[in-house]
């Protein structure tokens, strides 16, 4: 336990200290009282003791003046800063919930602000661990995440894929460096029966999606003897685990042809080569082109990247999500199901659900919808803080009005 009475305090303006009370982790620049503590005199990502503006502390942080979201909560107790004692015990909190749940080491062991170590992401793939750190505070405490992940799980290797933007908003560089052990070109999981391999080093992200896995499994039900068509495919998770589930016939489009031979790849490691077949294109374009070729499908599955980054974006992106599904319902067989994900934080569920309406309207097709999917339980979603509760995913029965 460390003196909080050695680590510098950070003041918050009169009243500005309600969010946190009410369990937001967060602190924004103009809810600083700058002229008791000035930002200006913080190194970035340094511990601070978090006040109200009698100067009470309410908690430790870390600060960022260089960054609109300017501290951090780390934790209600300002006797706990930042280290490695405390990376240590959170670590085993948040191994805890995943060793319940999961068999097999293959998940996301930290979720960031949601498991109580704000801009930290890690997930596991076995013996191997892949870190994202995406503050300049989770920066400056590195080599202590490396000594807990050591103490915690004891890996055979740490890779650290700090290639993520939203570095750039917390003035760091980006760079991918193997810190720990030999990380393989590719490697081999295990989901829902279906065998993946991956390359955590070039990969999206961190190679993998975890946070999709309990809505893949949902679509066994939906695609015994039925033609599939997965769009946005990566590297095939839905698309191939609709082939080993019973599909007859998959078709994986993807615009990467580094995805397009990882799909293949995955097809012949589990036996379903001539179920599948993949694209490589533009999705908009090549979903244009099925249509003009009159092409039908009983499923398709549309899980795009994010459409709208910034909030700015909300409106053009929620008429991108509105075009690639009018062009999945006029590709769907009469009586067909749709399966459509978002991971845009800036469009809510209830918007995201309207869009499909929409959609529907335009092309004549009435919904049924069947189920709500939210992220898996390896990203839990933190009660006081919205952008932790991200992906949508509905399931729906797409048929004539």
């Amino acid at each position: 336990m460390s003196d909080s009475t050695k680590i510098a305090p950070l003041r918050l303006k009169k009243n500005e200290d309600r969010r946190i009370l009410a369990g937001n982790p967060w602190i924004f620049s103009n809810e600083v009282d700058i002229q008791a503590t000035p930002l200006t005199a913080f190194q970035s990502g340094q511990n601070i003791i978090i006040e109200n503006c009698m100067g009470k502390p309410i908690g430790t942080g870390y600060v960022n003046a260089h960054s609109l979201i300017c501290a951090r909560l780390i934790s209600r107790n300002p006797a706990y800063p930042l280290n490695k004692s405390l990376l240590v015990h959170r670590l085993n909190i948040a191994l805890s919930l995943r060793e319940q749940f999961f068999e097999q080491a293959y998940y996301r062991l930290v979720y960031g602000e949601s498991d109580g170590l704000p801009g930290l992401v890690v997930d596991r793939y076995g013996s191997i661990l892949v870190v994202q750190i995406a503050t300049a505070g989770m920066e400056r405490v590195k080599m202590d995440i490396i000594d807990a992940l050591n103490k915690v799980i004891k890996p055979d290797a740490i890779l650290f894929r700090n290639d993520v933007s939203t570095r750039n908003m917390e003035g760091l560089e980006n760079y991918i460096e193997t810190v720990q052990g030999h990380v393989p070109d590719t490697i081999e999981l295990l989901e829902n029966d279906t065998r993946f391999q991956t390359s955590l080093l070039t990969g999206q992200k961190t190679g993998w999606f975890y946070d999709q896995r309990a809505n893949r499994s949902r679509l066994s039900k939906y695609i015994k003897d039925k033609r599939v068509l997965d769009v946005f495919s990566y590297i095939g998770a839905w698309g191939l685990q609709a082939a080993t589930h019973g599909a007859k016939k998959v078709t994986c489009i993807d615009s990467s042809q580094r995805a397009i031979d990882a799909i293949k790849n995955n097809a012949a490691l589990n036996g379903v080569s001539e179920q599948v077949y993949a694209m490589k294109g533009d999705a908009f374009d090549l979903l244009k082109s099925l249509k003009d070729e009159q092409e039908k499908f009983d499923v398709i599955i549309l899980d795009p990247p994010a459409f709208i980054k910034r909030k700015k974006d909300a409106k053009e992106g929620t008429l991108a999500y509105q075009r690639i599904n009018q062009l999945a319902m006029q590709l769907l067989a009469e009586d067909g199901y749709l399966v459509s994900a978002s991971c845009s934080y800036h469009i809510d569920a209830k918007t995201f659900k309207n869009m499909l309406l929409n959609a529907s309207k335009q092309v004549h097709r009435q919904l049924q919808l069947l189920e709500y999917g939210q992220q898996n339980l390896d990203h839990p979603i933190h009660p006081a803080l919205a952008e932790t509760e991200y992906l949508k995913t509905i399931f729906m029965r797409v048929i004539p009005t």
